[in-house]
């Protein structure tokens, strides 16, 4: 985990570059919850508003001895202080403004209609608070096709094509998600980078800024840095694919006592670490010379 420290103050005085700023939370599940924490261990205090029954991450995977809180849950919420408001009502909408006047970020992951019905759109917020930073992570960008629609990790990894990442390097592998909530903690991260630049440009002119974080496009993004590859070109010049990152040697090798990850990264690389093996020359021996490229 990054660390940020305060080397001008003692450590126990150190609470972190984001120290004295206020965070409306208004998020569920794990990509709003997890930029929030994120705020959080910067230093924000972080204000977690969740419905009576709570976030419905709450109870997710607990043990049946577990009285509290589920383990997802635990895992995104450290840093933050929880109110309970039924947003449906009047004097839960009242309390909620209030905080609003206190806050310096207000950041949700509902569907922008959902949020606009209850009377927290960005432009309702800003008549509360003129320079709040108004963060909302959506599903889809609003002027694409899918805008205003609901999403989940599961559906972005499939639109962005992360599903078939592994039949990129098994063409018999199965066409799945990749066994981590990647979508909503790498979008998490996007807003938390999205708010720190909206948070300089509020000390630099004084004025707010509206942040939208729509997961296709981010997680799309960030997963084609790579593997656009040689289809980055036009007209292309290959295939979709990091040659390096879905050559099936990329794994990590059985050894008597564990498991042995090795890339190395060049051919000098190579011959170096075969050398240290026993096999010096190794690219100029028979074996190598002589078999068949492809």
């Amino acid at each position: 985990m990054t660390t940020v420290k305060d080397t001008s103050a003692p450590n126990d005085q150190a609470k972190g570059p984001l120290n004295g700023l206020r965070v409306i939370d208004l998020t569920q599940f794990v990509l709003g919850p997890y930029a929030t924490q994120t705020l959080g261990d910067l230093g924000a205090d972080v204000i977690k508003i969740e419905e009576p029954s709570g976030d419905r991450q709450r109870h997710s995977g607990k043990p049946p001895n577990a009285k509290e809180m589920g383990p997802t849950y635990v895992a995104l919420n450290r840093n933050k202080r929880s109110v309970a408001l039924d947003l449906k009502t009047d004097p839960d909408k009242e309390i909620l403004r209030k905080l609003v006047a206190t806050g310096d970020i207000f950041i949700h992951n509902m569907r922008p209609a959902a949020v606009a019905r209850l009377g927290f759109s960005y432009a309702d917020v800003k008549a509360i608070r003129p320079d709040i930073i108004y963060v909302e992570a959506m599903g889809y960008d609003d002027a694409g096709p899918y805008a205003g629609l609901q999403a989940f990790d599961d559906l972005i990894q499939s639109a962005s094509g992360a599903c078939g990442l592994e039949q990129l390097v098994d063409p018999n592998a199965a066409f799945r998600p990749l066994p981590s909530i990647v979508a909503d903690k790498t979008c998490g991260l996007f807003a938390v980078i999205a708010t720190l630049a909206a948070l300089r440009h509020r000390d630099q002119t004084g004025e707010g800024q509206y942040v939208a974080v729509p997961m296709l496009e981010t997680f799309t993004g960030y997963m084609m840095a790579e593997h656009l590859y040689n289809q980055t070109y036009v007209p292309a010049t290959g295939n979709f694919g990091h040659t390096t990152t879905i050559t099936p040697h990329r794994r990590p090798f059985r050894t008597q006592n564990g498991y042995l990850t090795v890339l190395p990264a060049n051919a000098a690389q190579s011959a170096k670490f075969l050398e240290l093996g026993g096999l010096p020359g190794a690219y100029e021996s028979e074996r190598f010379t002589s078999k068949p490229s492809g």
